[in-house]
Parts: structure tokens; sequence; C-alpha cells
């Protein structure tokens, strides 16, 4: 069987290379030269565990293919996905510009049957704009070939995108034919057959699945940071309440951890365009819009407590920072908590010195380089800091020394904006902890 996909974005790569990996032969397009060149030798854009070597051998094996060519590779597909980017327009919906131009592009080269696919996440009623796009460039041609449009919204978690592609919880298809749904089962046989389901439906459901399900893990997230929240007022430990309600099954412990807010590329984005599909039907999502304000006072939580700390004059202090990406095992820096508090500090007059595992030279696009001093591991840029602040939960920040950083840092201050440390821990090694939701501990 032989596919399209169109974008070698994140979703795009991921999704080419694990249909490759079953079995399929698989062309990707992308009209960024030096980027098609680069991926044909396995050298990819996106850090990714594993996909690099995913991608080069699947060229090896000559079933995963790289072109700026969108007509020759869809002149023997069966199926052509849409991934690519759909960026938020400034009024908060998705610009889908890129997509419609694709659309275009098929109908102007295709000459055979095709499904359609939008795999990138786009608003409802999508789909129709996209078979109207094709289907203008067919009249223009005067041409009458059939073709069907479906969605196939992908669940992809950074970090861990191939086991999610390859294990998946669902796999949701939207079709409107007999015909392209039999194409699309045929195409995810492989997955069958390992028992993850494949749920059809209409397009416009499937559609929204992918913006209901972003919108209830957010909801989830921004849910347990207020009560965190009150918890440090009332004097509560978060830690303890997310226990007691996560072992009710009908809750369930997965994103109910506290934090400093979500960012990345889906829960942002996503929550800000079903907002604004709701309201261009003249309805308001009332409990999203709080959930979208939470999460953005949530990122400037770890600035009060240094504040509160410190005091309002922060001039002249250092301060160290574990993490920059939103999230481990990414270096994804879109809506990254660490970009509003770096720019809170550096505006306070504060010197940053931060660190993080992959994601250093991506973050020098999300802020001013200039006014941040980047460390080669996470113990040197904690020298003469006057506390560390950790943002991002990577796994090598989970067990330090805690000795080493008595001797690096000027005043033995954490602020664990993942609660990643044990309370008792830090008051045992005479260190002042600050997390979120649960009892400071102000020792030295």
């Amino acid at each position: 069987m032989k596919i399209s996909i169109v974008g070698t974005g994140y979703v795009g790569l991921v999704t080419g290379t694990c249909f490759a990996d079953t079995g399929v032969n698989v062309t990707c397009v992308d009209i960024d030269e030096e980027k098609v060149q680069k991926l044909k030798t396995g050298v990819i854009p996106i850090y990714e565990p594993g996909l690099d070597r995913m991608v080069l051998s699947n060229v090896e094996k000559d079933r995963l293919h790289f072109t700026t060519i969108l007509k020759e590779s869809i002149e023997q597909s069966e199926v052509v996905f849409i991934a690519v980017g759909t960026p938020p327009d400034e009024d908060g919906s998705a610009d889908l510009s890129h997509v419609i131009e694709v659309a275009r592009q098929i109908g102007k080269h295709m000459t055979h049957y095709l499904v359609v696919v939008t795999k990138s996440t786009v608003p409802i009623g999508t789909a129709n704009k996209v078979k109207a796009a094709i289907q203008d460039e067919l009249e223009k041609r005067g041409a009458e070939i059939e073709f069907d449009v479906a969605s196939n919204p992908e669940f992809l978690k950074e970090g861990n995108a191939i086991d999610d592609f390859l294990k998946p919880d669902r796999i949701v298809v939207g079709t409107e034919s007999e015909r392209a749904k039999k194409i699309m089962e045929r195409l995810y046989k492989p997955f069958l057959l390992n028992g993850h389901p494949i749920l059809f439906m209409d397009i416009p459901s499937a559609e929204m699945t992918k913006y209901a399900a972003n919108s209830m893990l957010a909801t989830k997230i921004s849910f347990m940071n207020d009560m965190a929240n009150l918890c440090e007022i009332v004097g509560a430990d978060v830690a303890m309440v997310r226990k007691g309600i996560g072992s009710d099954s009908r809750i369930g412990n997965k994103f109910i951890y506290p934090g400093v807010g979500y960012g990345g590329s889906c829960f942002p984005k996503d929550v800000k365009a079903i907002i604004k599909t709701a309201a261009d039907y003249n309805y308001s999502l009332r409990l999203l819009k709080a959930v979208e304000d939470i999460n953005q006072d949530q990122k400037s939580v770890l600035f009060k407590k240094i504040k509160e700390h410190f005091g309002e004059k922060l001039d002249g202090k250092t301060f160290a920072i574990w993490g920059l990406s939103f999230k481990p095992n990414t270096d994804d820096m879109r809506e990254a908590p660490s970009v509003v508090l770096i720019n809170e500090l550096i505006g306070a007059g504060v010197k940053v010195k931060a660190y993080d595992p992959v994601a250093m030279e991506e973050a020098k696009h999300h802020i001013d380089s200039s006014l941040v001093e980047f460390g080669k591991d996470p113990y040197d840029v904690l020298i003469d800091a006057d506390a560390l602040v950790l943002v991002t939960e990577w796994p090598e920040f989970r067990i330090p020394n805690f000795k080493v950083m008595e001797k690096l840092l000027n005043n033995k201050v954490i602020f664990d904006g993942r609660n990643i440390y044990d309370p008792t821990e830090m008051k045992e090694n005479n260190f002042s902890y600050y997390s979120i939701g649960r009892p400071a501990i102000t020792n030295g």
C-alpha cells in the first residue's frame, strides 16, 4: 500500500515513519528542500526519542521517502494525509491557509481516486473546506475524478509519540463513504491485529473529538492547579489530596499533578481554537475560558513565591533555572512556562542562568538569549546563584547531590515547580523549599 504525507513537522514525520515501520510505502512531502535532504540522511528537525533511528532504518529499507514534489508522490498513492501546520491567529482561531493550499495542490495534480485525510488538528468544518478546495481545482481542469475526504486526528504525546502511534488508546476516523472506510481500515489493519480499537464516526464528530480530548486534559490540569493554590492557603497538602481523589476510578490518577501550567503545541492552541469556534456559533465555553485563565496565572506562581521569599527588590540577584522545555523528553518551547518565568525575572533585574538537557538551542528562539547564561550541566548554573528554580521535571534532576548543591548555591533555597522533591528530605538537608500546593519549608 502506498500513501503520501504532506508536511514533515512533528505530526507528519511521526505518522509517516510509523506507517512505514508497519510495511506501508510512504512518501513524505515538504516544500523545504534543505529539510528534505537532511531527512533522507536521517537528520530530523525535532527532538523525539527514537525517531531518528526509525527514520534512517525505514529510508534504508526503501519504505520511507522524502520529496518536494507533490505531483509525483500522489501518482500512485491511495491515501494522502494533510499534516501541515495550523498556527493560531491573533483571535485564537486556527490558520487553515496551509491546509487549504495543500488541498488545492491535490486537486490540481490528482489523476485517480484518493482518500484525502486531514491529520492536522483542524476546527470543525475543515473537511468541508478541503473538499470544496479540491473540487474547485478539479472543475478548473474540467476533470471528473472521484475522491473522499476523511478526518483522522492525532493523539500523540511529545516525548512518547512513537509508542502512542504504534500502541494507540484508540484510532479515530471520520468518513462519509464506505469506500473510504474500507481503505482506512486496511491501512490501520496492523493495529487492529494488536487489539487497538478503531472508532469510525461522522467527520464533524472526529474533528470535535481531538479538541474535546485536549480540552478535557487541560481542564484536569487547571483544576488541580487551582486546588493546589487553595491547599496552600488553607494548610492542606495537595499531594495527599491528589492521592485521595486519584483513587476514585471515576476520576483516575492521570493529569492531576499540580505544577506551573501546561504549554506545548497542542493544549494552549486547541483550547483557544475551540473557544473561538464556539464563539463563531454564538456559544460561550465558560469552563474552558476559566481553564485558560487559570493556566496563564499559574505560569507566574513561581515568580510570586520568589518575591515572597526574597522581597519585592530582586535587582542584582542570580537565579538558576533547571528545565526549559514545556515538558521532559522534548525540545518544544512553545508556550513553555519557563519563558514566562524568565521574562519576569529579567524584568525584575535578575541574572538568569539556565540548563536543559536538549532545549537550550531552541530556547534561544523564544527568549532574549543575550540576557540568559546557559550552563554546560545542571551544577554549572548553580555556581553563585541565590536560588534554584526547577521548571521542567527531567529525570536527571530527580536525585541531585544536595551536598554539592549546598556548596555551589549562595542560599540553600529551592523553588520546585513540579513537586519532584520530598519536603522531609529538604528539611533534613536544611534547605528552604517551596513547591506547589504543599506547605513551605523554611530552614537555614
